[in-house]
């Protein structure tokens, strides 16, 4: 059996996409192994959640770093230790650095509340209210340097109906977030086992 591509989640707070990553990874044909939970915040919800389903969580508290740069070395090493091949960030609110980026080049995703390149940035579903969008979405994207801008991996939209209000139409993005999130996880490894196994052949 090929052996499934070791992924870690990052986490700030509840998380909900972790949560529908982890069940979406018990499939067995899934092609990615949620092996690590990882938040910036000791008191995450999601670290919990994370446990009660099976998975290893541990939080590595930013503000007991000097700076980022310490910060992102712990988390480096946590990753590798874990022998850690792909990340995820699931409402994970710090913005990584270029370099730590570089690092992972090609091996970070990340889930966005818009129809990228459309509305980069935070309060997305405030946005496109105010701007009378008719259509909102999400995408999932590989995290380059620059914020919200590392290529399209899967995007889903919805409509934007008479009456929504930020929550509203938050709820109605997050259901696809919670549907696309799997499904860009699994075909990005299924992209990794093949790269892997030609490299492997070389």
């Amino acid at each position: 059996m090929t052996p499934r591509v070791r992924t870690a989640l990052l986490i700030s707070g509840r998380g909900s996409n972790m949560r529908a990553l982890i069940a979406a990874a018990r499939a067995p044909d899934f092609a990615a192994e949620i092996a690590l939970v990882l938040s910036d915040q000791p008191d995450a919800a999601g670290l919990e959640s994370a446990r009660k389903m099976g998975v290893a969580a541990a939080a590595l508290d930013f503000r007991s770093y000097p700076g980022k740069a310490e910060f992102e070395s712990a988390l480096d090493q946590r990753l590798r230790a874990a022998r850690v091949e792909l990340i995820c960030l699931a409402g994970f609110m710090r913005i990584l650095s270029a370099p730590f980026v570089e690092q992972w080049s090609g091996r970070i995703l990340n889930i966005h509340p818009s129809l990228l390149p459309d509305l980069r940035g935070l309060k997305t579903h405030e946005r496109a209210l105010a701007e009378g969008r008719s259509g909102h979405g999400c995408t999932v994207h590989y995290v380059s340097a620059d914020l919200d801008a590392g290529p399209v991996i899967v995007q889903a939209r919805v409509p934007v109906l008479t009456g929504d209000d930020a929550e509203t139409l938050a709820a109605r993005v997050l259901i696809e977030e919670h549907r696309i999130y799997p499904l860009a996880l699994d075909k990005v490894a299924r992209q990794l086992r093949v790269a892997g196994a030609r490299a492997a052949q070389a």
